[in-house]
């Protein structure tokens, strides 16, 4: 998506993982700048999912969060999802959990050592023998998942952290804040 998007990154057009927003001053700057992203989108044979594509709303999903202008709340649908999510039964499935909530790590507490017994059952030869500190581990995760703030508004007073991700083709950053010895992510439009 940055590779794709460069140009646009920045000026009008925020990319998170293989999600996009295009922003602008105003209703018709925001429709100008669209047909730009989406003739892009043509170009280079990038295809949109139909059901995640959203235009001219008020109001969006985040992180698991429902940004709106009003404030920030946690999307009830994702809670009740993580809160009901049974625990794997296979490497797979204990995969898939890891891989969801490895997305949220630095956001949860001790996420090494929590998801530690569930990593050790993904190690080659291991016998799938789901005991109570797996139980344990999985249900922390999970806990954390429904009850860690992700994303938060950002508090003025105090000072910015920006977090950085770099591969060889790519730049992601979070602008985050420490609050209560604990890293927040903000969401700065």
């Amino acid at each position: 998506m940055m590779s794709i998007f460069s140009d646009m990154v920045g000026d009008f057009l925020k990319v998170f993982m293989d999600d996009f927003s295009v922003f602008g001053s105003s209703f018709e700057d925001c429709l100008h700048k669209l047909k730009k992203v989406l003739k892009r989108c043509m170009k280079t044979n990038l295809v949109l999912s139909w059901e995640k594509s959203h235009f001219m709303v008020r109001e969006g999903i985040v992180l698991g969060h429902v940004v709106f202008d009003r404030g920030i709340e946690v999307d009830k649908a994702k809670d009740e999802l993580i809160s009901k999510l049974p625990p794997p039964t296979s490497v797979c499935q204990i995969r898939s959990f890891l891989g969801h909530a490895g997305f949220y790590r630095r956001f949860i507490k001790d996420f090494s050592k929590i998801s530690r017994p569930l990593c050790n059952l993904l190690a080659k030869d291991t016998p799938f023998v789901f005991d109570e500190s797996y139980l344990e581990a999985f249900q922390t995760l999970r806990d954390a998942l429904t009850k860690t703030p992700i994303i938060q508004p950002p508090d003025w007073s105090l000072p910015f952290k920006i977090m950085c991700d770099v591969s060889d083709f790519a730049l992601g950053a979070v602008l985050g804040q420490r609050v209560d010895k604990k890293t927040s992510c903000n969401l700065l439009c």
